[in-house]
C-alpha cells in the first residue's frame, strides 16, 4: 500500500519501512547498506512504474493461444543522478533490464548549496520515453530540480522522479519547479538541518554505499 499527495507518493509497503530502518542505523556496514539498497530500490520500482503503457500480443501458451498484457511503446528511459543515483539504479536495472541508461553528473558547491554539473550522457529520443531520474535524496531540491532541468532540456516530457528519503523543502522545490514530475519515495521525514542534510535521515547515501566516510 502506498498513499500519494498530490504529486508525492510515499511507498509504506512493510518490507520497503524494514529495510529503511535497517539503512537508517548508523551501524549498518556498507556491505549490508549497498545491499539493502538495491533491494529497496526494486520494491520502489514496482511503485513507480505502476500505469506504464501496455498492449497486448498473441503467444502460445501450452494450452492454447491467447491475447497477453504486454509493455508498449519504448523502452523506459532510467537515468542515474550521480553519484548515489547509482545504488537505486542497479537495483531498478534488474527488474527492468531492458531500460535505457542515462546519468546526470551533479555536485553540490558546499558554499552556495547550488548544483553544478560535470557530467551529462542520456539516451536518444527521450521524448518518446517514460523517463525515471534517480537518486537516493530528495534534499534542499536544488540538484533534483537541475536534472530534470537538464532532462527536459533534452527532450524530456514523462518524467517520474525516485527517491528514498525525502525532506519537505525538497518535495516543496520541485513541486514548485517541476509540478509535473511526480515524487516516488519510501519516507517523507522531518526536516533539513542547517547544512542541507536531512534528519533523521541516514547520513550521506553516497558515502555509506560506497564507503568513502
Amino acid at each position: 500500500m502506498s498513499h500519494a499527495a498530490d504529486h508525492l507518493t510515499v511507498v509504506d509497503h512493510p518490507l520497503v519501512q524494514h529495510k529503511l530502518t535497517i539503512m537508517r542505523d548508523k551501524g549498518t556496514p556498507t556491505a549490508v547498506f549497498r545491499q539493502l539498497l538495491r533491494e529497496i530500490s526494486q520494491l520502489l520500482a514496482y511503485e513507480v512504474t505502476r500505469g506504464l503503457p501496455m498492449t497486448t500480443k498473441e503467444i502460445q501458451t501450452p494450452m492454447q493461444t491467447m491475447s497477453a498484457p504486454t509493455l508498449d511503446g519504448k523502452k523506459l528511459a532510467l537515468i542515474s543522478i550521480l553519484r548515489a543515483g547509482n545504488g537505486l539504479l542497479d537495483g531498478v536495472l534488474e527488474l527492468i533490464p531492458s531500460a535505457r541508461v542515462g546519468f546526470v553528473g551533479l555536485y553540490r558547491d558546499e558554499e552556495t548549496l547550488k548544483p553544478v554539473q560535470y557530467y551529462f550522457k542520456v539516451p536518444e529520443a527521450l521524448d518518446d520515453r517514460l523517463v525515471i531520474a534517480v537518486d537516493p535524496m530528495l534534499a534542499t531540491g536544488n540538484s533534483s530540480v537541475a536534472a530534470i532541468d537538464l532532462l527536459k532540456e533534452a527532450g524530456a516530457t514523462n518524467i517520474r522522479f525516485l527517491c528514498l528519503l525525502a525532506a519537505p523543502e525538497g518535495v516543496a522545490r520541485m513541486r514548485e519547479a517541476h509540478p509535473d514530475v511526480p515524487i516516488v519515495t519510501a519516507a517523507l521525514d522531518e526536516k533539513l538541518n542547517e547544512v542541507g542534510y536531512i534528519v533523521p535521515g541516514l547520513g550521506d547515501a553516497g558515502d555509506r554505499m560506497f564507503g568513502t566516510k
